[in-house]
């Protein structure tokens, strides 16, 4: 299925060309075929030589209708350039050339109508001024063809043309995000809503679960028609009919979007590129009653020049646009750009940046991953991939980041641990996105759920405050020499005790435990602090933080004056 419009001067013959390309008459309104004037977009479709089916959007040439005619290309990059032999080149010619190219339409084929009204002199006179015009514009090497749409001269080879236009320019690819803008809402009895649009960025089905820009209302397709036919699914770029429940045709119209949920950026304020027409007498500037035109829609904006106070005819700069909603837009979305004070086109441009983040005093927009990556530093991929519409391969867990970020992330992560001492930082303290650099940093090691210097790894094993401890178990000497940082760690990792104030190795609790239960084999109805000292050989300073602990972890009970044997008493061997 391919996709083109039709452009040119009013009254050239747009639609009686589509009609007898296609047999359809594209002016679907009572007053069209009267005055014999397209008042709005017509669509008609005919299978090309190729096989392939055409669909044609036949646009409003009068500029009373203009916003009709945007409404009808804003998203199609191929046309049938329309001028009339008897007539040559007029101004809506150059009109809707220079918005063609402002929306950045790639190819086309330029048809001269009406020769049979014309001498031979006169279609000479008329080629050689569209050779003229076209001069360094997308049509400047498109094929031309003279037709007569009455007997049917030219038709033939039009339609071959078409076909290898299309044979030789690749299709749109399929990006798996369906957009669809909306020309036209009805309502047929017994079906309910129905509307009209050009599919592009990705297929639909029936049933597929909508949302609908800038109502925010949620919808779903209950019946697809393509070129008369019902379809249960439809492929991008495609001309269609859907039948969507969940609301109301009259609370639906032209410039409506609908997409998938959470496949979209939601904007109301971009930044773009704007290039000014050379035919402008004035300068463009933020002051103005402006109007932009996106897909099938027409937006009144505010606008804001970035960089200089203005921006001259025939001259390129970038702005910011300011929607009064929200619309799924993507950088690369061209638009058109109108002042309603004096009714005139202004220029066009291409979207950049759908989520500008500078002050528009210092942004420099374009469509670079990598700008937008170091503006906000880190950045969720599947964020990147909804505000760019590119995927890209993240660079820690599910994050892209900018190089100067993480390094400087990572000396975070380094000074942190290192403030720590021996005894590190417990790894919750750091946010979710410096826990996702902790293993690029050098020489740092997680230790149950702490983070400490690599050397300080193995403190618990070899310190020489542990030695001493070991040397005298049940009178330990007293922690002067040690760092407290380093004692609170050896504490923590289980291999120092602490009772009372006084620190012990685990050792000496074994070594406590045997004691108390040698004592009490002898002296099953307990013993004192006293009987326990003497056998451990310290003092009442050391023995009683010793028994407090046994005490605490039920190896002994204390009854009275005495302790007597609890329930995890070791067994002693024989």
């Amino acid at each position: 299925m391919h996709l083109v419009a039709t452009a040119g001067h009013v009254d050239h013959g747009k639609s009686t060309l589509v009609k007898s390309l296609t047999g359809l008459d594209p002016d679907r309104f009572i007053e069209e075929q009267i005055r014999g004037l397209t008042i709005d977009l017509g669509f008609a479709s005919t299978t090309l030589p190729s096989g392939d089916v055409l669909s044609i959007i036949d646009v409003p040439g009068h500029v009373r209708f203009l916003k009709n005619m945007l409404a009808g290309v804003g998203s199609i990059q191929t046309c049938l350039f329309v001028v009339a032999a008897t007539e040559g080149w007029k101004p809506q010619s150059e009109e809707h050339l220079r918005i063609l190219e402002l929306l950045g339409f790639k190819n086309g084929i330029i048809v001269v109508t009406k020769i049979d009204q014309a001498d031979d002199e006169l279609i000479e006179i008329t080629l050689l001024e569209i050779e003229e015009r076209i001069k360094n514009t997308f049509l400047e090497d498109s094929p031309l063809v003279k037709t007569n749409a009455l007997d049917g001269t030219g038709i033939d080879i039009l339609l071959e043309e078409v076909s290898k236009l299309f044979k030789e320019n690749s299709r749109p690819n399929d990006h798996k995000r369906p957009r669809l803008w909306v020309d036209r809402s009805f309502s047929i009895k017994g079906t309910g809503t129905v509307i009209t649009g050009t599919l592009t960025g990705g297929s639909l089905k029936i049933d597929d679960d909508l949302e609908i820009w800038p109502l925010g209302e949620k919808v779903r397709i209950r019946g697809i028609q393509a070129h008369h036919l019902e379809q249960t699914k439809i492929p991008s770029n495609s001309r269609c009919a859907l039948n969507i429940t969940g609301i109301s045709h009259s609370d639906v119209s032209r410039g409506n979007v609908l997409v998938k949920p959470k496949q979209w950026h939601l904007t109301k304020t971009l930044d773009a590129s704007l290039k000014v027409l050379d035919e402008l007498d004035h300068h463009v500037s933020r002051r103005g009653s402006f109007v932009a035109y996106f897909g099938s829609g027409e937006y009144p904006i505010k606008l804001r020049i970035l960089g200089p106070n203005s921006i001259a005819p025939g001259e390129a700069g970038f702005v910011r646009v300011f929607l009064p909603e929200l619309l799924p837009l993507l950088p690369g979305d061209r638009f058109i750009l109108r002042e309603s004070g004096r009714e005139e086109t202004v220029g066009g441009g291409e979207v950049l940046d759908v989520d500008p983040r500078k002050k528009a005093s210092k942004a420099k927009p374009d469509r670079s991953i990598d700008r937008v990556v170091r503006e906000r530093g880190w950045i969720d991929v599947e964020e990147l991939k909804l505000i760019t519409g590119e995927t890209v391969e993240p660079v820690i867990d599910n994050w892209v980041v900018s190089p100067e970020t993480l390094y400087t992330t990572i000396e975070e992560i380094r000074k942190l641990v290192e403030s720590g001492g021996p005894t590190g930082i417990e790894l919750s303290v750091l946010n979710e996105k410096q826990r996702s650099a902790v293993s690029l940093v050098e020489e740092i090691a997680v230790d149950n759920g702490r983070l400490k210097l690599s050397k300080y790894e193995d403190l618990t094993s070899n310190h020489p405050f542990v030695d001493e401890l070991q040397a005298s178990l049940f009178a330990p000497p007293d922690p002067l020499d040690i760092d407290r940082s380093e004692l609170r760690e050896l504490v923590r990792k289980g291999v120092v005790v602490e009772k009372d104030g006084i620190f012990f190795a685990l050792a000496a609790i074994e070594a406590a435990a045997l004691l108390a239960a040698k004592i009490l084999k002898s002296s099953p109805e307990g013993f004192t602090v006293s009987k326990f000292r003497e056998a451990a050989g310290n003092t009442r300073k050391h023995a009683l933080p010793l028994l407090n602990y046994l005490d605490e972890n039920g190896i002994t009970r204390r009854r009275g004056d005495v302790r007597i044997s609890g329930p995890r008493l070791p067994e002693l061997k024989e």
